[in-house]
């Protein structure tokens, strides 16, 4: 088999999970309203519970960065994604407390190392591309998010059972995710460049590195905002209908993966820096708007600009930690991933907070102020005159992108 078509076929299996892992996610955060009815968890007490999830994740995300020193990423991608989707499955089958706790303990520890891992093999395709590719899996992600949420509505709207409602996603998902993991492709070279030794993860390494954690965890605090405050915002601020303050956040997923799916392009013309800056100023004219916005549908507006302005910040946080350590990046990208879960964790408590002490106006506004803080840390995603900001790019890429398998 040619480079050529490895590399395709790698392509395609990594963006089928990146969209399989849009799903389960979709499908379990939009329904913890009827796991907390099932399970008859308080509402004092679901905040842990939900809070447990990314803390296990981060520290899966941790134990990743040195089972990848033994095994290759594929290897722990091949087997954390079902793990995932069968502990999704176990959280709508139980029927005491317990159950639930364990599910979610499970499915926090695979989605950490499936996050780390569908990442690293991400950066290291990107590498053997020699071009930007990253944000087409982000947006198979976004897709996936978008399906997931569509089928727990209809879920919902037919009073199904969890176990009913999640059983045709795991059957149709964990054998086309099996399937498609034989065909994932690790770093085709895993030596590292020039000057490797000099960017190890060494406490000065680790320097270069917080920059773009700093990136990370402020997108997931605007990205965390959204999925935990745009309905009660449009719906409690700003006057909106119970039926319309569901759609702030599909519009933000649709947004996102629109985003996504053109990125790509803008990365090679422009590079990275000039996108990242491009995606945080239109963020934080998106959440300036919601501030502001007199009514709804000014709201819905703002909603709209965060899903383009965000959309491409996180994929290239994790392809310019691959940048700056060619030689140790599957370790950067397992440090990095854990600013993932401290945004989430961070995001919804903080507005929340602020929301209830001061105004949920004013909240609006920290978000903001965050996500532009990327703009003082644009020079971490390469240099300008980079048409992505890889100083190894090469001077005849692998052209694949016309393949079938293509993402």
């Amino acid at each position: 088999m040619t480079d050529d078509v490895r590399l395709r076929r790698g392509r395609g299996a990594l963006g089928l999970s990146f969209f399989v892992q849009g799903v389960a996610f979709a499908l379990l955060v939009t329904r913890i309203p009827a796991i907390q009815d099932r399970y008859g968890i308080s509402d004092g007490l679901l905040p842990a519970f939900l809070a447990a999830v990314p803390v296990l994740a981060g520290a899966s995300s941790v134990a990743t960065e040195h089972l990848v020193k033994r095994v290759p990423p594929s290897v722990v991608l091949r087997w954390a994604q079902p793990l995932v989707l069968l502990s999704l499955l176990g959280v709508g089958a139980g029927s005491r407390m317990w159950h639930v706790a364990v599910a979610l303990g499970a499915f926090g520890l695979a989605v950490g190392a499936l996050d780390a891992s569908m990442n690293m093999l991400g950066v290291s395709l990107q590498h053997a591309y020699g071009r930007s590719i990253m944000l087409g899996f982000h947006a198979a992600y976004s897709l996936g998010g978008i399906v997931g949420a569509s089928a727990a509505w209809a879920g919902a709207h037919w009073h199904l059972d969890l176990f009913v409602s999640y059983l045709p996603a795991v059957a149709v998902l964990l054998p086309s995710a099996l399937f498609g993991s034989r065909s994932y492709v690790d770093r085709m070279d895993r030596g590292g460049g020039p000057g490797d030794a000099a960017k190890g993860l060494g406490p000065g390494g680790f320097s270069l590195l917080l920059p773009l954690c700093l990136v990370m965890a402020c997108a997931y605090i605007g990205d965390s905002t959204v999925a935990n405050w745009s309905a009660k915002y449009l719906q409690d601020v700003l006057g909106s209908s119970e039926q319309l303050a569901t759609v702030p956040y599909n519009v933000y997923m649709v947004t996102t993966l629109l985003g996504r799916a053109v990125g790509d392009l803008g990365v090679r013309r422009f590079g990275a820096a000039a996108v990242v800056r491009g995606g945080a100023v239109v963020a934080a004219a998106g959440f300036a708007v919601v501030a502001a916005a007199p009514g709804p549908w000014v709201g819905m507006l703002g909603f709209t600009l965060l899903g383009i302005g965000l959309c491409v910040i996180v994929p290239q946080t994790f392809a310019a930690a691959g940048r700056l350590f060619p030689g140790a990046s599957d370790t950067a990208i397992a440090r990095l991933n854990i600013f993932n879960y401290v945004g989430f964790l961070i995001g919804s408590p903080l507005v929340g907070g602020i929301g209830d002490a001061w105004s949920y106006r004013g909240a609006m506004l920290v978000p903001m102020v965050l996500v532009l803080v990327t703009l003082f840390h644009a020079r971490s995603f390469g240099a300008g005159e980079a048409r992505y900001g890889v100083g190894h790019e090469r001077a005849r890429a692998v052209d694949v992108g016309r393949g079938g398998h293509g993402v």
